[in-house]
């Protein structure tokens, strides 16, 4: 981990990470977008949190699988974990390049 510039710590998920949790059923990923962006794209299996209306005490339970927090290209992921962490949720992995890096590695997406 490391210390996240918006505070707490983060910790730097790649893709290829994240994809691989989505598959095996590990990972539970929280998309902060907007929903203007999800509604235009968005990574199979995310669930929307949209980072407007952040409400920590809100985030789904993710069981046993760890939460992860994506965006656009990194950025407001880090905020939600920080925003989480401020409220005292032990969250702070985030999907390192967002949706942006996802594409790069030629995953797939859907439309809203």
């Amino acid at each position: 981990m490391q210390p996240n510039p918006f505070g707490g710590v983060i910790e730097h998920l790649s893709v290829d990470q994240v994809k691989a949790g989505l598959e095996d059923g590990s990972i539970l990923l929280v998309d902060v977008r907007e929903p203007n962006e999800l509604a235009a794209e968005r990574i199979p299996g995310a669930v929307e949190f949209p980072l407007s209306t952040f409400d920590a005490a809100a985030l789904p339970d993710p069981g046993d699988k760890l939460l992860v927090f994506s965006c656009r290209s990194g950025q407001r992921s880090q905020k939600a974990a920080a925003a989480a962490q401020a409220s005292g949720h032990d969250l702070y992995r985030h999907m390192a390049g967002g949706i942006l890096a996802w594409k790069e590695a030629g995953f797939p997406t859907e439309q809203g």
